[in-house]
């Protein structure tokens, strides 16, 4: 089992930069693979990227890839996504997930969510 809590949402102008955070808590939680999910208003939760704890694999989705950040803290059992030079676009409900598997990009793989945090970008 693994509990986890995003934080670090809120109203930014595009173009500007914002730092989520994931507390994983849990015996196990780094045996889990962790990613980091949005979902916009009327639209499907969505893939972003996806980090180990090691750090030595993460992936990204194309439409944040060169602008996002996955990273992940073992000392804190924390996994953080950088975001910069954010877009309208970008405005969505973003979601922390673990799961068992060594990969994926898939929702449905992943057994373990937070709340999620609001992230809003004006133009």
């Amino acid at each position: 089992q693994v509990q986890l809590v995003e934080s670090g949402g809120g109203l930014v102008q595009a173009d500007t930069s914002l730092t989520l955070s994931c507390a994983a808590s849990g015996r196990a939680a780094r045996r889990y693979l962790m990613g980091w999910f949005r979902q916009a208003p009327g639209k499907e939760r969505e893939f972003v990227a996806s980090i180990n704890w090691n750090g030595g694999y993460s992936v990204y989705a194309k439409s944040v890839e060169g602008r996002f950040t996955i990273s992940a803290d073992d000392a804190k059992n924390t996994v953080y996504l950088q975001m910069t030079r954010v877009k309208p676009e970008d405005t969505a409900v973003y979601y922390c997930a673990a799961t068992i598997a060594s990969y994926s990009r898939h929702r449905n793989d992943y057994g373990f969510w937070g709340p999620g945090t609001q992230v809003t970008v004006s133009s």
